[in-house]
């Protein structure tokens, strides 16, 4: 599987280019089919090279930080498998958000709730979230 298309690629590329610190929305997420390990990476240095993103290698402290792509390619663990991509993963938060509430699960998480509380301790305001699908659900 090739963990980052050319479109990712460019993107990902761009957010690191970014003249002013950005708090930006991840634009992949990596993961271990074998192991806990997370990726949620937002961008990529000059260098082709250096991701940064929310890492989270399973031990309970997931944090920001940089991580070499070419590593992450040839990682090979259990039954020989490699990192793979999320092909069905859509940020719907910053990376801050993303990082608070992993802080509180311990792990990198998509549940909305505590991504929701996780904007509103840091500030987000109301209009810059996305819609609450858990309430679209209940209507």
């Amino acid at each position: 599987m090739i963990l980052i298309t050319d479109e990712l690629h460019a993107r990902l590329l761009a957010n690191g280019a970014a003249d002013t610190e950005t708090d930006h929305v991840p634009v992949v997420k990596l993961f271990d089919p074998t192991g806990p390990a997370t990726w949620l990476l937002s961008e990529l240095d000059a260098d082709g090279d250096t991701l940064f993103g929310l890492c989270d290698l399973g031990f309970g402290f997931p944090e920001l930080g940089s991580v070499s792509l070419a590593e992450l390619q040839g990682v090979k663990g259990r039954l020989g498998l490699g990192i793979e991509r999320d092909l069905y993963f859509k940020a719907e938060f910053s990376l801050s958000v993303y990082a608070e509430a992993a802080r509180h699960a311990g792990h990198i998480t998509g549940d909305e709730p505590l991504l929701r509380q996780a904007a509103e301790a840091l500030g987000t305001p109301h209009s810059e979230l996305p819609p609450d699908t858990a309430e679209q659900t209940r209507r």
